[in-house]
């Protein structure tokens, strides 16, 4: 084959892989013009249009529109410039889809509604900005305006959700569950009234931290209790509230009588919510860390031995 053969749009076809429309199409929006035309007025190609269509096919297959190939055919922007902006492309499409595919696989799992499918769809593909403002509002909201402890804003602060580019049905779930949970007006309320409480405390001089050691105490203590079965009401349940209530009288240096009793309870009742550690878990789910052990049943058994000795009901619905 020399540089004077000339092709035919058959000959083109059976080289490339191309349909004969498909070239006369390239033909006919100059992409691929002909080199010249036989007696017969039938195109004709050189060995330089049959490079230039194979170049166009790649391309194609490659996903890049003809508006894109026009200029890299003219030499208006090389083939690696191209190459990597579609690259960039192409990683948001892939992360679309990965999502797309985490979304169709909860749904399926969860047996969603079409309006609960749309919402899941629309809170997976926010951005990590548009994520982290959705956390951010919802933290300044609770807590602005409070003199709240500082270490553990900072620590709400610093905990965003980081939904993964390819992330599991559970995190998809978790981070719907947790943008409708942040969202929620009665969550938002009673997380404030801890806040405030907080607040409160602190300015009659709590100052003592967030209670780590008093957590685990009650946690080793009541588990122990829940693990042989001690009923709350029982009379097995009173040396061991008596045992943690000193603990706290001692922690915040107040006598251990029926008023610190009542406080305790109060203070129990306002922070116990079970969404605000389904907050914390749902966090966990969704940046792939550990998922501690749920509190809720501890600390509703050490309630509600405090309430059987102090004969008082419930004051937070």
């Amino acid at each position: 084959m020399d540089g004077d053969t000339l092709f035919t749009i058959g000959d083109l076809a059976r080289r490339t892989g191309l349909t004969v429309k498909t070239i006369r199409f390239y033909s006919d929006t100059g992409i691929v013009p002909p080199t010249d035309r036989s007696p017969a007025g039938y195109r004709l190609y050189d060995i330089g249009a049959l490079t230039r269509l194979d170049l166009v096919r790649t391309l194609r297959d490659l996903g890049l529109d003809l508006a894109v190939i026009r200029q890299v055919l003219d030499r208006e922007v090389s083939v690696p410039e191209v190459a990597a902006a579609h690259a960039d492309a192409l990683e948001v499409q892939i992360r679309t889809l990965r999502l797309r595919r985490a979304v169709l696989r909860a749904v399926a799992k969860r047996g969603s509604s079409p309006e609960e499918m749309d919402l899941m769809h629309k809170l997976a593909k926010l951005s990590d900005d548009e994520r982290r403002r959705l956390i951010t509002d919802f933290i300044d909201d609770t807590f602005g305006g409070l003199d709240a402890n500082a270490d553990f804003v900072d620590m709400m602060r610093s905990a965003m959700p980081e939904l993964p580019d390819d992330p599991e049905p559970e995190q998809v779930d978790a981070w719907v569950e947790l943008a409708e949970l942040t969202q929620d007006p009665d969550f938002r309320a009673a997380v404030r009234r801890m806040a405030e409480y907080q607040a409160a405390e602190r300015a009659r001089g709590d100052r003592t931290g967030l209670h780590h050691d008093l957590t685990e105490t009650v946690r080793d203590s009541v588990g122990r209790a829940l693990d042989a079965g001690i009923g709350a009401a029982s009379a097995e349940a009173a040396p061991i509230i008596d045992a943690l209530t000193a603990r706290y009288a001692q922690t915040f240096s107040r006598a251990d009588d029926a008023d610190l009793r009542q406080w305790l309870l109060t203070r129990l009742e306002i922070a116990g919510d079970p969404r605000a550690e389904r907050y914390w878990h749902l966090l966990a789910v969704i940046n792939g860390w550990p998922v501690p052990p749920s509190l809720a049943p501890v600390f509703t058994w050490f309630a509600q031995a405090l309430r059987a000795r102090t004969g008082q009901q419930s004051r937070v619905e």
